[in-house]
């Protein structure tokens, strides 16, 4: 196997759907990513074999995203385009079929990321109201249409909301949300812990913001009707996030009885984030200086209902891979989702007799407060499904160069019981 170079990663800002991004299609979150480390690398338009970008709500417009992006991006039309879908992970799934290109010898230059537009996931007709647009399509007379409209109802109008049947797992029938209680009820995770976990997530991340720490990783993306307005930053960390505030939120997912709420878990997010993977060769060609190596990943399956617990698996299956100790990782980056799932898996991950309920052989180690999400993760910043797996990568690698640290992990728990783990070095110190 040949290595893989992380040669430069750039993400879009991420904001909350419905606000800032809303009228940004998902290529255009990712093409214009491309077009910059493509002309900042020289590399050129006709040298690049593949794109590989992750993406679950795959829009009726652009039904393979990533060849929509491709050409949108100004590459050569011979350079193949595809698009991937591993929910949450996605984006980590275009990243680990680009390792797997360049790996084997079978691809030199390959952009690998996610895009998603979760405020343009749609709402859909009841099969009622579909049935009738069919017929009155049919109908071959105004007579004949008429008599079709006299059988409407108002209830034929209620959408059905494409976004909540998503997040709704179709084998244990529990929403994602209420995956997070399980586990919070299972484990003995508080209220009280949950909500000091979700501001300290808003806190690091202002933090990171005042201090500049995501200005590399975050290329500006310019919106508007006319394209008259830049946005630079992440729209979601909230300054004035208390513990005190967080507690006065009700329970969204399990009325009354409940702990995850909506400060506690991630908002539903638009965002973009994209990689320049190349060869060694193709690193003496263009003489070009990586960032990281992509050492390994792995990816896990477990139960949907417990699905938050997917990066303990997949952790211990990438470092069983590697060879490598959790300790040995300098930073981790482990997707909020919801604060109950992130903590479940730091006391799972740290716990002998818990590890092995989940068939390993022994605990995999502590992941200390100062090496996890250390510029705040999902619960501040966002979760675009399709994107996070490759943004965790590229706000990993960012930091780490900033460090000046060897290794990182980054993992995430995937909708459908999975999870996703990738270990990547530092080679800027």
């Amino acid at each position: 196997m040949k290595p893989v170079y992380l040669v430069e990663g750039k993400r879009t800002p991420q904001v909350k759907s419905g606000a800032d991004l809303q009228d940004v299609a998902a290529p255009y979150l990712a093409h214009y990513l491309i077009r910059h480390l493509a002309d900042k690398h020289g590399i050129p338009s006709d040298a690049v074999d593949e794109v590989i970008i992750g993406n679950t709500g795959t829009p009726a417009k652009y039904p393979n995203v990533g060849r929509v992006i491709a050409l949108e991006a100004g590459l050569d039309k011979k350079t193949s385009g595809y698009t991937v879908h591993r929910n949450c992970a996605a984006g980590m799934e275009a990243l680990s079929q680009g390792f797997i290109k360049i790996a084997s010898g079978r691809s030199d230059i390959i952009f690998a990321g996610g895009a998603e537009s979760m405020s343009q996931m749609p709402l859909l007709f009841s099969k009622k109201m579909t049935a009738l647009f069919v017929d009155l399509m049919k109908a071959k007379s105004g007579m004949q249409k008429l008599a079709l409209l006299s059988h409407f109802r108002p209830d034929y109008l209620k959408p059905i909301i494409a976004i909540e049947q998503g997040l709704t797992d179709p084998f244990c029938g529990l929403n994602m949300g209420l995956t997070a209680e399980k586990l919070a009820r299972e484990l003995g995770i508080s209220r009280q812990e949950q909500d000091e976990f979700a501001n300290r997530s808003h806190q690091r991340a202002v933090a990171a913001q005042k201090e500049g720490r995501f200005a590399e990783e975050i290329l500006a993306i310019t919106m508007g009707a006319k394209l008259d307005k830049v946005l630079a930053e992440d729209v979601g960390p909230r300054a004035n996030s208390t513990v005190e505030g967080l507690g006065k939120m009700k329970p969204y997912f399990e009325k009354g009885t409940g702990t995850v709420t909506v400060g506690n878990a991630c908002p539903i997010t638009d965002g973009g984030s994209v990689w320049l993977m190349c060869s060694e060769e193709a690193v003496k060609k263009y003489n070009l200086k990586p960032m990281a190596r992509m050492v390994d990943y792995h990816f896990h399956g477990l139960e949907p209902e417990r699905m938050g617990l997917g990066p303990v698996l997949a952790t211990a299956g990438v470092l069983k891979r590697t060879g490598l100790t959790l300790d040995q990782m300098d930073l981790v980056e482990l997707n909020e989702a919801f604060a109950a799932q992130v903590i479940a898996c730091q006391r799972v991950m740290k716990d002998k007799t818990l590890a092995a309920k989940w068939g390993l052989e022994d605990a995999i180690g502590e992941i200390s407060a100062d090496k996890l999400n250390v510029n705040g993760g999902g619960i501040a910043l966002g979760h675009p499904v399709g994107s996070t797996g490759s943004r965790l990568v590229v706000t990993l690698a960012h930091e780490l160069r900033r460090r000046k640290k060897k290794y990182g992990l980054a993992t995430l728990c995937i909708g459908g019981g999975q999870g996703g783990a990738t270990i990547i070095e530092n080679l800027q110190n």
